[in-house]
């Protein structure tokens, strides 16, 4: 015992020794600071700490870098989320448990001092924990804005010293709390820093010179109400064969007559619309075996993301350079009645889908989280809606392979999903071979608080809840028929579904972004 607490006592005269280390080195660069002249840059160090007072000043650049979708808006959204927790942290857990006295207003001159100087703990720095959360996070999502955040966030930590209501190493460990929990928000939302998944080039497709040898189909009923691209597909490819979907028209059905009409001039199908559209494109592009043409006029267009296609001039680029990449296609076979009663071929009916099916209460789940998404942001919304959806949603008894399981849903992608062990939130490659099944068991005690736990924790992947496999193919058999959802939309209802991708991938024409960098885009309209 006496060595025990020798050694204790050992310990905190060393731990003594080193705060009394750190505070003369905080007073030294204190010291340093004050006997600088006085130039126009104390004025702007004073403008500078007070306009990050609330995090104002972050708010301001988030809602720039927000203006447009994608990776801003997302870079937007992750720093004003480690904001709120780094500021949590250091403000309501951190000053409280270890007070600190601020520097005396007197070691520095009245011009370089706040008229108003907090009278909160010195330690840390909540402004320097907030800049850093706000500048480590954006710069995971969107890395183009380091150069200008990341100085910025630096000279608003600096300003603290600088005006004199921090000391140095305050400055230090809040940096290094809002850097390391802007770093953690990774575990629960892993950064994304292109929506432009990897897939292996294609160099048999032809050029389309002005659309020549390409089958249109633009939905105008796709996408925002006031949102037509008809006469913009018109102009851009003007000697394009160009199709309207009409109500009560099949998008498949035009794709094969036109086929029929023109024979062998049709060279590549193409499609205006949201990812429902674009799935019907793609069955009769299989069908027929030619190279296909998206151009995203949807609401959400999660397909034309994935395969790097984000407006009009992009697909009419790729046509003219005659790139394109594999895009793999799944499919779904419904077994209509009882899972285990015999069924005639020609019953079966066969969908494809190219982003994702499910069975159970999953469609619910996509149409809360897209509602509640522009408000909360994906993950947040994802989690809102999957704690709904478990309250109110039944348990499934299903059959896969040979054995028999009770699930909230079941949920299938064309392809590997990322992150694995958490919210499937996006594909990094589109030519795997592979289907993503997920599902969340309801035969667990407890089941529900469960997933809502791992959630939290970003612990998903290690519950018992959750199961994850991925297969070139998957037979679920069903105890009671069940609604299938392909691509967020409820298509079908059966007692077995059969899941598999297709045999061959399908063409997408794609710039290669490699290719082009630096030089003239061989369209420009």
């Amino acid at each position: 015992m006496t060595d025990w607490f020798r050694r204790v006592a050992l310990k905190s005269r060393r731990l003594d020794r080193g705060l009394a280390a750190v505070n003369d080195l905080d007073r030294a660069v204190t010291a340093a600071v004050s006997a600088r002249p006085h130039t126009r840059f104390d004025h702007v160090m004073r403008r500078l700490s007070a306009a990050a007072n609330h995090s104002a000043l972050w708010v301001l650049v988030a809602g720039v870098l927000a203006v447009r979708r994608g990776a801003g808006r997302k870079a937007a959204a992750r720093g004003m989320l480690a904001i709120a927790l780094s500021s949590a942290t250091a403000n309501g857990i951190l000053k409280p448990l270890l007070p600190r006295r601020r520097p005396a207003a007197a070691e520095l001159p009245a011009y370089r001092t706040l008229a108003k100087p907090p009278t909160s703990s010195s330690f840390p720095s909540g402004h320097a924990a907030s800049a850093a959360a706000f500048a480590t996070a954006v710069t995971l999502d969107n890395p183009k804005v380091a150069p200008a955040v990341v100085p910025l966030a630096a000279a608003v930590a600096y300003s603290r010293v600088h005006v004199g209501v921090h000391w140095a190493s305050d400055v230090v460990v809040g940096a290094a709390v809002g850097s390391g929990i802007a770093l953690g928000t990774q575990r629960w939302w892993p950064p994304r820093r292109t929506d432009e998944a990897r897939a292996r080039p294609v160099d048999s497709v032809p050029e389309l010179p002005q659309g020549e040898g390409l089958v249109i189909v633009v939905n105008p009923h796709s996408g925002p109400p006031d949102q037509d691209l008809t006469e913009d597909v018109r102009q851009a490819l003007p000697a394009a064969h160009l199709l309207r979907v009409g109500k009560g028209k099949d998008v498949g059905e035009q794709f094969d007559e036109a086929v029929a009409e023109r024979g062998e001039w049709v060279q590549a199908l193409g499609v205006a619309g949201g990812d429902g559209t674009v799935a019907a494109a793609a069955a009769a592009a299989d069908r027929h075996h030619l190279p296909l043409v998206v151009v995203p006029a949807g609401t959400l267009n999660h397909f034309a993301r994935d395969v790097g296609v984000y407006d009009l001039q992009e697909a009419v680029d790729a046509t003219q350079a005659g790139e394109a990449v594999a895009v793999d296609l799944a499919m779904v076979e419904a077994h209509p009645g009882a899972g285990d009663e015999p069924v005639h071929p020609e019953v079966i009916r066969t969908r494809y889908f190219l982003n994702t099916a499910s069975v159970g209460s999953y469609p619910e789940l996509v149409r809360l989280r897209e509602k509640w998404q522009p408000r909360w942001g994906k993950w947040p919304a994802f989690a809102a809606a999957l704690v709904t959806v478990l309250r109110r949603s039944e348990k499934v008894r299903v059959k896969v392979g040979d054995r028999w399981h009770l699930v909230w849903f079941i949920f299938v992608g064309n392809g590997p999903y990322h992150p694995r062990g958490m919210v499937p939130a996006w594909r990094p490659t589109l030519d795997s071979g592979l289907l993503d099944v997920r599902w969340l068991r309801a035969d667990v005690a407890f089941s529900r608080l469960r997933v809502v736990g791992a959630l939290i924790f970003g612990a998903l992947g290690h519950s018992r809840v959750y199961t994850q496999l991925e297969t070139p193919e998957l037979d679920v058999e069903l105890a009671v028929p069940s609604s299938l959802a392909t691509d967020g939309e409820v298509v079908e209802e059966a007692g077995r579904y059969t899941f598999r991708v297709a045999k061959n991938p399908v063409p997408v024409y794609r710039r290669d972004e490699e290719r082009w960098t630096g030089r003239d885009r061989p369209f420009q309209g």
